[in-house]
């Protein structure tokens, strides 16, 4: 139970690490970020942190042409 709080307690309060995860991906070899959902946060982080980089966001049923234009 000790272990279960405390690995809680890290997960709640432990800082995110967005750009860093952002540029392992980019390393790996991703350049197609998506967002699901309403809104654009997550792909106007994704512009700020990288510079050669395609976002496109899937709002709903009809956002899935904009995806497989950039398949």
């Amino acid at each position: 139970a000790d272990k279960l709080r405390a690995n809680l307690v890290e997960q709640v309060t432990a800082r995110v690490r967005w750009r860093e995860s952002l540029l392992s991906m980019q390393a790996a070899g991703c350049g197609l970020y998506i967002e699901l959902g309403t809104g654009k946060v997550l792909s106007g982080l994704v512009k700020r942190s990288l510079d050669a980089a395609t976002m496109v966001n899937l709002d709903g049923p009809d956002d899935l042409d904009s995806l497989l234009a950039e398949l």
